[in-house]
């Protein structure tokens, strides 16, 4: 898939920073002068002259560097939360004649938005020339899920003489789905594991399509019995055969929440992401459903559709608690299906029909 691009150009003011060099040559210029007007010689006031001369062309040949410069940042097409992911940033030299020296790319915090930079660390190049781009592989880092729409970074450089670092802030305006981190909380692992196990289970059955090999157990039929691998073993082998038609996992997600409970909201759906993900690595059937949602893999999409949904669905607060709220749906459950439900209202949760048999 093709990665999405996040073209901005440089537009924003130059910000002066000094650095440790250029406080060194300030205290030089200062005595220099000082020097020169309380003495009178001719000599230091050249050597002041053309020390400011420096500094003057120091910062007008900063500014062109900085000058004509357009940042891209590629991004692969799914990124999760909370993710080291590999990405690309591609700065081209717009200037036709005049190179781009050391420049230094940075990512920068949001605080209007409380945010953090999604770039760890800064990325140096050395030179850029005219007309020309130069990628960089850069490990990039979202810290939640929901929709990115802007994203801040500082070109920066010390170029020539290294007395002043110039920056400049650049933000990329383009929207960034980002899925619900993928790691495993505790105890989802063991869920997810179960599942499986249950799965399994759910596969064996009168079938056609001849399944494995098992030890003989009292409820078995023996006409499974299987009379070579008996005779080879010692012991009574019979032949499992799998279902006709697979089950399906169906996951019901509860939008409604008490007041208070956003953070145990952002858990389940975490929770949820990882085991529809989980599932979706065993090229299981899953079926997720929540209020205005329904969607089944692989059948009617793929697991990134649902991912999708788990990024962007918001919470729906009771102002009464236990109540069951907008996100109440009555759905009947497949007698031959797996179920999980997902709701942050524990005994209090009334939105799907329950069968006695649940799992």
């Amino acid at each position: 898939m093709s990665p999405a691009r996040f073209p901005a150009r440089i537009r924003r003011r130059i910000r002066y920073r000094v650095t440790r060099g250029g406080v060194f040559f300030m205290l030089a210029l200062a005595l220099t002068g000082v020097g020169a007007f309380l003495s009178g010689n001719n000599l230091l006031f050249l050597i002041f002259a053309a020390m400011m001369a420096l500094l003057l062309v120091s910062g007008f040949i900063s500014r062109l560097v900085l000058a004509g410069l357009e940042l891209e940042l590629l991004l692969p097409a799914h990124v999760s939360a909370r993710t080291p992911t590999p990405a690309r940033v591609r700065i081209r030299n717009l200037k036709r004649l005049t190179s781009s020296f050391s420049i230094e790319l940075a990512g920068r915090d949001d605080a209007a938005h409380d945010r953090a930079s999604i770039l760890g660390a800064p990325v140096y190049f050395p030179l850029i020339p005219g007309r020309a781009a130069i990628e960089a592989p850069v490990e990039v880092v979202f810290p939640h899920r929901g929709r990115h729409r802007e994203n801040l970074f500082a070109i920066s450089t010390k170029f020539p003489f290294g007395f002043l670092r110039k920056s400049t802030r650049v933000a990329l305006h383009r929207e960034t789905i980002v899925y619900p981190a993928l790691e495993p909380r505790p105890g989802m692992e063991v869920l997810l594991g179960s599942i499986a196990a249950e799965m399994d289970a759910h596969i064996r059955g009168d079938g056609r399509d001849f399944y494995r090999i098992r030890p003989y157990e009292p409820q078995d039929s023996a006409r499974h019995v299987d009379w070579k691998s008996t005779a080879h073993a010692g012991r009574l082998q019979v032949r499992e055969f799998t279902r006709e038609r697979q089950g399906m996992v169906e996951i019901f997600f509860d939008r409604c929440i008490d007041p208070g409970q956003g953070q145990r909201f952002e858990e389940l759906v975490e929770d949820c992401a990882f085991v529809a993900w989980g599932l979706a690595e065993r090229e299981a059937r899953v079926r997720l459903r929540s209020d205005r949602f329904d969607l089944a893999i692989p059948d009617e999409g793929e697991v990134y559709d649902l991912l999708r949904f788990l990024a962007l669905v918001e919470p729906v607060v009771s102002l009464t608690p236990g109540a069951v709220g907008d996100s109440s749906v009555q759905v009947r459950f497949g007698e031959s299906n797996l179920q999980v439900i997902f709701s942050a209202r524990g005994e209090g949760f009334q939105g799907f029909a329950r069968p006695a048999d649940m799992t």
